[in-house]
């Protein structure tokens, strides 16, 4: 009776330890809602791909995390990680001092140049008096949108639009003077034919920590301790490894994980 009573506790045991691996609720990585070549992009198949996807991916295995991609509204990212319908951001968002009121930030996994692009046909730089009386484009809830603020106080305007594309399109068709984003994203612009035919890099913006921050880190809530060590510790393993390397060289040409390298 006893060895029956044993087997029956153990059986039931495994089964509730069954159900609990069952019911584990998947890790939803928010990125943003748009295409940002070569981050995150959808493909003809509405399969997410791009650096940024490999690299969670990446950090998602190492840590045995089952990951999914779940796409959101760029300026409801942060409020869609607080009320919990995305458990990390993984989209290009820099860490800074402002974001962290609201949520924490994972280690740094990248940092590259801000850049200010511009018709071919105007010579003028990256400097406050070169934008002098210019329209210039950004995107909302950015870090740039924040920098031309604070730093173009003599433009004739900061225009916001919702994605990044948008305001590349404003600037092909000769509704802007300027755009300012990530160096990266626009040097993927520039290297389309649309970008080609259009436009110029004019220069990278003059450093602002406070603003800008110290690089991109992946975003979770203040409460989730667990899964921040989780995600620190897969990326320091894929850097040990050479998985991030290995996934960069895909789509870079130099290191942008402390990246200077103009983007054109």
């Amino acid at each position: 009776m006893k060895t029956v009573l044993k087997t029956f506790a153990a059986a039931l045991l495994l089964g509730v330890a069954a159900m609990g691996v069952a019911k584990a609720d998947p890790v939803k990585i928010g990125v943003a809602a748009e295409p940002y070549p070569p981050f995150t992009s959808p493909d003809a198949s509405g399969k997410w791909i791009g650096w940024e996807i490999d690299f969670i991916d990446a950090v998602c295995a190492e840590e045995k995390l089952d990951c999914v991609i779940t796409p959101v509204a760029w300026d409801g990212i942060i409020p869609a990680l607080t009320t919990k319908k995305i458990d990390v951001i993984a989209s290009s968002m820099s860490i800074t001092d402002e974001r962290k009121k609201t949520i924490d930030f994972s280690d740094k996994y990248y940092n590259t140049p801000t850049a200010i692009i511009g018709p071919k046909d105007q010579k003028f730089g990256a400097a406050p008096a070169d934008l002098k009386g210019k329209v210039i484009g950004v995107q909302v809830s950015t870090i740039h949108a924040v920098y031309a603020k604070k730093h173009f106080t003599d433009a004739q305007e900061i225009k916001e639009y919702q994605t990044q594309d948008e305001a590349n399109q404003d600037l092909a068709a000769g509704r802007l003077d300027a755009v300012q984003a990530d160096s990266i994203a626009l040097g993927e612009f520039l290297k389309s034919d649309q970008g080609k035919a259009c436009c110029d890099l004019k220069g990278m913006v003059a450093p602002d920590i406070e603003v800008l921050g110290p690089g991109v880190g992946a975003g979770v809530r203040k409460d989730d301790t667990g899964l921040k060590d989780k995600i620190n510790a897969g990326i320091k393993a894929i850097r040990a490894n050479g998985k991030y390397d290995e996934i960069s060289k895909k789509y870079f040409d130099f290191d942008i994980y402390g990246a200077e390298a103009q983007s054109n």
